[in-house]
């Protein structure tokens, strides 16, 4: 089980990037209603709660799906050298967005400068995980060695009873502000459609490894623990219409205030702060996801988080599970 906080309160950019206390009067914090029917799979309660800075309150307890529910998630990989974007997903390592296409694939040793990587048989067929024991090995820290030079991709039937795993979030029904921002967890928070958002995917381990954990086009792959989960933002899963000035909502953040989509190159407003967030009349505060070539949908939460169960403080864990190609 995961447990995940959010917890809304106004902020804005007082010029120097840093969050602070806003006196916005816009209505802010999560509302059920917005997620899309079936992404949570069971009907919200409330029970009484502890957050991370001592406040007593009450929060939600809702159950996301585990699985994008107005859409079919992939293509991942391609199967040759010679497919066209359109038969895979996308790759972002921090630095760039590319198409996970045949001509990436083919390329990846000059991208990378590394004559290591050779993704593709002497035909031109890319080299795949296509077996559940394949993707396992895959995911784990110590990526196997046979795999390297894989794209790797997952599927729901390799997962634990061939079905999504389902996340239980914990939500503040009342805002409160922290007293500092603090760095992104583990877990970020969920989409409107029923999908973790997790933080940055881990480049490093997947590169050295020789594989690619390959995205689809909206930003999110399986891994044996957490199923599908989302580490880039690219505008899928909104709901409603952008105001002028705004992109639209797509999520919710672990602690609570609403996530919207990126805003295109050279269209951001200058009163973003340090967590890419900021405060409007009509919205409250609320973030804007990085682009995803940055491979961490938000740098930063300003708002206070849940308590675990277990008593500690702040949300659960310190990494995701396996940090190999699909970690």
């Amino acid at each position: 089980m995961i447990l995940l906080a959010s917890c809304n309160s106004s902020t804005s950019d007082s010029g120097s990037g840093e969050a602070t206390t806003s006196d916005s009067t816009a209505t802010v914090g999560l509302d059920t209603s917005l997620f899309l029917d079936g992404a949570l799979t069971e009907e919200p309660t409330t029970e009484d709660c502890t957050l991370s800075g001592g406040a007593e309150t009450t929060c939600f307890r809702i159950t996301v799906a585990g699985y994008p529910v107005d859409r079919e998630v992939g293509p991942f990989c391609p199967a040759t050298i010679t497919d066209g974007p359109d038969a895979g997903g996308i790759w972002f390592d921090g630095d760039n967005l590319y198409d996970l296409d045949g001509a990436f694939i083919e390329g990846l040793a000059e991208t990378y400068d590394d004559d290591g990587w050779k993704m593709y048989d002497d035909e031109g067929n890319v080299l795949v995980t296509e077996t559940q024991a394949e993707f396992e090995a895959a995911a784990r820290p110590d990526v196997d060695p046979a795999l390297a030079n894989h794209c790797i991709q997952g599927e729901v039937a390799w997962l634990d009873n061939g079905e999504p795993i389902t996340s239980e979030v914990l939500i503040p029904t009342t805002p409160v502000a922290a007293d500092e921002a603090t760095s992104a967890q583990a877990v970020l928070g969920v989409t409107l459609d029923g999908v973790r958002i997790d933080a940055s995917a881990p480049v490093e381990q997947i590169l050295g490894a020789y594989t690619i954990a390959a995205f689809d086009d909206c930003g999110g792959h399986f891994n044996p623990v957490e199923g599908y989960h989302l580490h880039g933002a690219v505008g899928c899963s909104e709901v409603g219409e952008a105001l002028d000035g705004e992109t639209a909502q797509f999520g919710y953040a672990l602690d609570g205030y609403a996530v919207h989509s990126p805003y295109e190159e050279g269209e951001a407003p200058d009163d973003l702060d340090a967590c890419n967030g900021h405060t409007t009349d009509d919205l409250g505060y609320h973030y804007h996801a990085n682009p995803a070539s940055e491979n961490l949908v938000i740098a930063c939460l300003v708002g206070q988080t849940v308590e675990s169960e277990d008593g500690g403080g702040g949300p659960p864990g310190g990494g995701a599970p396996g940090a190999g190609a699909g970690g």
